[in-house]
């Protein structure tokens, strides 16, 4: 069995979002358990000029179901960049492995020989 770019790029996406939203769980039942009001874990950030995590898991699907509508040659779906609760960006995981996993294969066949289009985040 080849490696192809399907299979090099939308299992790895679905492994890192899965686990992003476990992630999500464990920082939701922590905020719970300490009793810490889960907005200051969502708007958290490591370093001043990074996103609070509610954007870095904006981000990451959006890197994912961008990378994959691009290899496939499709439209780039577009998500509002709304979510303030664990739910609501679990919510936008689910809708992004969805999205990820409904992509045919045979679309991103040949994808390693043309050009991408890629365009700055404009939110």
């Amino acid at each position: 069995m080849s490696l192809t770019m399907s299979r090099a790029s939308i299992p790895m996406f679905v492994q890192y979002l899965t686990n992003l939203s476990s992630l999500l769980d464990l920082a939701e039942a922590h905020a719970a358990s300490r009793k810490i009001d889960p907005a200051a874990l969502l708007g958290a950030r490591l370093y001043p000029d990074m996103f609070p995590l509610t954007g870095q898991v904006q981000f990451a699907c959006d890197f994912a179901k961008g990378a994959a509508a691009r290899l496939a040659g499709l439209p780039v779906p577009s998500y509002q960049d709304t979510e303030k609760t664990f739910a609501e960006l679990r919510a936008r995981i689910a809708k992004t492995l969805a999205f990820i996993e409904s992509v045919d294969a045979s679309l991103i066949a040949g994808s390693d020989q043309r050009a991408a289009q890629i365009h700055p985040r404009t939110a």
